[in-house]
């Protein structure tokens, strides 16, 4: 990992000037007190609440006039008066009419004269009366925007793009959808910040790997870094349906009555085959890395089956290759905003990021640990650099055990050959409930228990070497820690977090906007096992990850699956599994066919990144022979729901 930099930072020369000033003139005691960050001194109830409507300057909808998309702004009236300029943090969002955003799914709502009355979540009530302005986006063809929404495309990132544009007096806005009266920003520094969960934070990671001009920070929570890898995994299917659908879901009446040309271009665009198309190129921010110029404070949840770790490892990477300055928190929750995990802690943390990076106050963020994680319900731990340095991969073999269809893993290379029958209605779950038990549907790989604490930091790739029976076949492999715990409950309808009916309150309150929202608790459950990381493939992707083509019944063919990014220590006395099988219920689709799969142990492995590396785990399984236990049935999570998911919660 690139050495990490610090930030930079950043005053007005007015400010920095007066400072000097002042730091001659005031006693050292005096001197110290300057304030660290900003505070509630603007009236929330009295802010400038506007609408304006920006060009993008693209005409998707198709109706020979430029789109323009709806900015909902609050923003503090005292600095206008005054002449200051604010900063301002932006959340554009597909979900403000049809959906609702947060935990309690709050949409907009407006006044007589269509100003906003409740901008959703509490950004607007906390950081407008420190000085900010927050600013709602309808992404084109939702809400009041014109145009289509083509699902993480050009238009969707062009809708928050051209904002930024306007905030930095580069685009035309307007004061109403239709009319002529231009609107100007005048009011801010042009100094932005972008955040939101799931398909917002995913539009804030492609505004940034546009490298507009403007954008200071992105914090992206749950979110998306390449629209293939939501629908797709090595050419598996992860949904029965494209991108078109997801369009359909959240398009206004207008879009749906205009935008049957977009529909088609991403049925078309996006074919079930699993094959790379320019459609998916169009969406990959992971690609355009370089042109991230914003730092990101990212944030996810390890067990998120909705959007999944696997868009945290690849843009965690891209970014630290190019040296953006990085922050990351990573929880034990699904697809759960950290307001509804962590909520005292996030607050005052993204408090300080956004005073850091937007207003310039140096109060020591950048001097702290980069990644918080959370190690058990609640209970979280730091570390300075992630993954931690000493970081390295150990490549681990899996061998025929002394019981027929129970094998072990371990750094000595395997002979033989191990099987598989494809079962689509058993998953995961079921697969690691009976590690210790030889069932058909599955190749399980155990160590030894561990002699001491063995940390899995990064992402994961297994190679396998099969032979299939059939002309189709899909491949999963699942990272598992064997032994008993206390995790949060991602499984559950509320992914790890039950809401309860006291309020707690984050800022200032209106009469039709309220800083109070519902309190919640990690939901827990006692298991035997948990799952670490994932990964999955259509054996057809051997050649390609971005083709797939039929296979000959019977001959070898070897791919490797990348494994989502984890952070996770598996205990002294538990074990290690690798488990290798086919379709994973609720989480892929099943192949056409339904394949026994013969693997090539010498040739199958795994590369697992292990905090010490190959000597870490060498001395973690370093201890008494191993005396397989009664083959009973281990407790879990229930098995992943398979209801349709949309990259907002868990609808």
């Amino acid at each position: 990992m690139p050495k990490r930099t610090r930030f930079t930072t950043w005053r007005p020369l007015a400010t920095a000037a007066a400072a000097a000033l002042m730091a001659t003139l005031l006693t050292p005691a005096a001197a110290h007190a300057a304030p660290r960050g900003s505070e509630p001194v603007h009236s929330y109830e009295n802010a400038i609440r506007e609408a304006v409507w920006v060009d993008t300057g693209l005409d998707g909808d198709g109706d020979g006039r430029a789109d323009r998309v709806a900015v909902d702004i609050v923003r503090p009236r005292e600095p206008a008066r005054q002449g200051r300029k604010v900063p301002v943090i932006m959340d554009a969002s597909p979900y403000y009419s049809c959906c609702g955003r947060g935990n309690e799914s709050q949409k907009k709502t407006y006044d007589a004269d269509g100003r906003v009355v409740q901008m959703p979540l509490f950004y607007d009530n906390y950081f407008v009366p420190r000085g900010y302005a927050v600013v709602g986006v309808d992404l084109a063809g939702t809400n009041r925007s014109d145009g289509c929404v083509d699902v993480g495309g050009r238009s969707d990132v062009q809708s928050a793009k051209a904002v930024v544009d306007w905030l930095n007096g580069r685009a035309k806005a307007y004061t109403s959808r239709t009319g002529t009266t231009r609107a100007e920003a005048g009011w801010t520094n042009g100094r932005t910040g972008m955040i939101g969960k799931s398909w917002d934070g995913t539009i804030a990671n492609g505004v940034a790997a546009t490298g507009v001009k403007g954008l200071k920070t992105i914090v992206p929570i749950s979110a998306i870094s390449s629209w293939y890898d939501y629908y797709f995994q090595q050419g598996a299917p992860l949904y029965d349906s494209g991108p078109e659908w997801l369009s359909d879901y959240v398009d206004s009446p207008d879009a749906r009555a205009k935008c049957g040309a977009v529909q088609q271009k991403l049925v078309d665009g996006a074919p079930r085959t699993g094959d790379w198309t320019p459609l998916w190129t169009e969406r990959d921010y992971v690609r355009a890395a370089r042109k991230v110029k914003a730092s990101v404070f990212l944030v996810h949840g390890m067990q998120d089956l909705n959007v999944r770790m696997k868009h945290v490892g690849q843009w965690w990477d891209a970014l630290a290759k190019n040296g953006v300055e990085r922050k990351i928190w990573l929880s034990q929750t699904g697809h759960v905003d950290p307001f509804d995990f962590r909520r005292g802690a996030w607050v005052d943390t993204l408090h300080r990021w956004f005073d850091h990076e937007l207003m310039g106050y140096d109060n020591g963020i950048d001097h702290e640990p980069m990644a918080d994680i959370e190690r058990h319900p609640d209970q979280w731990t730091t570390s300075r650099v992630w993954p931690p340095n000493g970081t390295r991969a150990a490549t681990l073999h899996p061998d025929r055990g002394s019981q027929a269809g129970v094998g072990t893993l371990g750094l000595r290379r395997g002979h033989g050959t191990g099987t598989l029958t494809d079962d689509p209605d058993l998953g995961e779950t079921d697969w690691a409930a009976q590690i210790d038990k030889p069932t058909p549907e599955k190749a399980g790989f155990v160590t030894r228990p561990l002699s001491r604490d063995l940390r899995v930091s990064g992402s994961s790739q297994v190679t396998v070497t099969a032979r299939p029976s059939t002309p189709t076949a899909h491949l999963s492999a699942v990272l598992v820690d064997i032994g008993p715990g206390t995790i949060r409950d991602y499984a559950d309808g509320g992914e790890g977090i039950t809401t309860l009916t006291d309020r707690t309150c984050w800022g200032a309150s209106t009469a039709g906007d309220s800083a109070c929202f519902k309190a919640t608790r990690a939901k827990t459950t006692d298991v035997d096992y948990t799952i670490v990381s994932r990964g999955w493939a259509d054996l057809g992707n051997h050649a390609s990850d971005l083709k797939g083509a039929p296979l000959t019944p019977g001959k070898r063919y070897t791919i490797t699956l990348d494994l989502a990014a984890t952070d996770h220590v598996v205990p002294q006395g538990h074990r290690l599994a690798l488990i290798v099988a086919g379709t994973d219920k609720g989480l892929i689709d099943p192949p056409t066919d339904r394949p026994k799969l013969t693997l090539d142990l010498s040739r199958t492995s795994a590369r697992v990144p292990f905090v010490g590396g190959t000597a870490a785990f060498a001395r973690a399984t370093t201890g008494a022979a191993f005396t397989t236990p009664d083959a009973g049935f281990l407790d879990g999570v229930r098995n992943p729901r398979t209801t349709h998911r949309v990259p907002e919660g868990s609808q």
